[in-house]
């Protein structure tokens, strides 16, 4: 079993930057591949962005592309990788509760087969 623990959400007022991050840790083969989605109460989760681990280009949702980048921590801490999220340019928009996400293969639907308990990010105009 992958397990996933998110941190660094928060509060920050439109135009404002928060760099999010994930500690994934359980068998390599099945966090392959790992990514961010987000969720609005009432809407469903959507993918954001994803990144195979140890190569490959990173893939993004349009509504974030050029301000969010996903980033893998190539210094693995313990035999847990870290994946960051770094948004830019934050927009009332992109208010949600952020989930790290993990799955043996990089799919094109947002695939994922473990997700994390999530992080809050609420953006002010």
């Amino acid at each position: 079993q992958v397990q996933l623990v998110e941190s660094g959400g928060g509060s920050v007022q439109a135009g404002g930057s928060l760099r999010l991050s994930c500690a994934a840790s359980g068998p390599a083969y099945r966090r392959l591949c790992m990514g961010w989605g987000r969720e609005v109460p009432g809407k469903g989760r959507e993918g954001v962005a994803l990144i195979h681990i140890g190569g490959g280009s990173p893939y993004y949702d349009d509504s974030v592309k050029g301000r969010f980048t996903i980033l893998e921590d190539n210094s693995e801490d313990n035999g847990k990788t870290i994946v960051y999220l770094q948004m830019t340019n934050l927009k009332p928009d992109d208010t949600a509760m952020y989930y790290c996400a993990a799955a043996q293969y990089c799919s094109g639907n947002w695939d994922f087969d473990f997700w994390g308990r999530g992080t809050q990010v609420t953006v002010s105009s």
